[in-house]
């Protein structure tokens, strides 16, 4: 019977995310698409669990363990935590510490050199010959489909766990570009703290996320949806649920939905005049595990006039642009910075 790992040295593409890691191996495909967590013991910081069976103990853990998540805001903020997850995973799919392969890693377009240099340096450590970094929004419109190497412009907006980058790219290249570190990681954090400013309520991470995901929107729904929280009463201590509609949470996103409108904003006031013709007839796709908020097209196009859509498969477009670089070196390599060798 054939093995199923990876063959020894076969090139990699790493989506190295705030909440997700995803990794597509030369020829295969993503073969991993797991939760950036892991789960550690407390009084030896050993890897007890990374991925999804440490996501599932963010907030349950005993006083024995932790759950850490290594990336903040697109970037790695603690390196050693991420080295040992990306280790867990690369063990998990078989990765050679022989035939090291090389790796492209993505980042956000305004990484700064120390953090750009954090990922390579995990990358390197992990087992890999060579690093090449790529900025996440000329792989999302790579992954999205959108042509690159014609003088015709595309404008892509990523919006990740930690942050949101947007671009204008034409000639294979980033012709003007923005970042926040706004992203769904935001979302969760603004309505866990709506939940407890209104309702005295304690929200976990889980369960911030479960209620974006039920009853979360940036523009009005043509239905209200509802759904039901439960959480720590601040006063009595004690479990208690609440039942919450969309139109409630659509408010208490507003301020990490609105940096991602001023975001665009912002991207399209900086497009050259001569894309400015582009950038409104082909318009502005979204990608990213944020692009997934109900009515967050809309808002975009009923606030800025610009057509926009949500790419195929938005959590995965990043991993899928990076993944055809790796799928065809000779052909997409000009959009890759070459990093170090081991």
């Amino acid at each position: 019977m054939p093995s199923r790992r990876w063959l020894p040295g076969r090139d990699l593409a790493l989506d190295l995310g705030t909440a997700s890691t995803l990794i597509h191996q030369q020829g295969r495909g993503v073969v991993l698409d797991e939760p950036s967590v892991v789960a550690l013991a407390a009084d030896s910081d050993e890897v007890l669990a990374a991925g999804r069976a440490a996501k599932e103990m963010l907030g349950r853990t005993p006083g024995s363990m932790r759950s850490v998540r290594p990336l903040r805001g697109g970037v790695i903020h603690d390196p050693d935590v991420a080295e040992r997850m990306l280790r867990v995973f690369a063990d998990t799919v078989g990765v050679s510490s022989v035939l090291r392969p090389r790796v492209v890693v993505c980042v956000p377009s305004t990484v700064s050199p120390l953090e750009r240099r954090a990922v390579e340096d995990v990358a390197l450590r992990v087992g890999a010959r060579r690093v090449y970094v790529v900025e996440e929004p000329v792989v999302a419109a790579i992954g999205a489909g959108l042509p690159l190497t014609g003088s015709d412009a595309s404008t892509v907006v990523d919006i990740g766990g930690g942050s949101t980058d947007a671009a204008i790219l034409a000639l294979g290249g980033v012709v003007a570009s923005r970042s926040v570190r706004v992203g769904g990681e935001s979302m969760d954090e603004a309505i866990a703290a709506h939940v407890e400013q209104h309702y005295s309520l304690l929200l976990g991470e889980r369960s911030a996320e479960h209620i974006k995901i039920e009853a979360g929107s940036a523009f009005p729904l043509g239905q209200e949806r509802r759904t039901r929280l439960r959480g720590r009463d601040l006063v009595t201590g004690l479990p208690r649920t609440v039942e919450i509609g969309s139109s409630e949470v659509r408010r208490a996103l507003d301020a990490p939905v609105r940096a991602v409108v001023d975001l665009v904003r912002s991207l399209l006031d900086a497009s050259p005049p001569e894309l400015v013709g582009d950038v409104l007839s082909r318009g502005v796709v979204l990608t990213g595990g944020g692009a997934l908020l109900r009515g967050l097209d809309a808002r975009l196009e009923h606030e800025l006039g610009v057509p926009t859509r949500v790419a195929d498969d938005p959590l995965r477009a990043v991993v899928r642009g990076a993944g055809r670089c790796v799928d065809d070196f000779a052909t997409l390599e000009p959009v890759l910075v070459d990093g170090r060798r081991f």
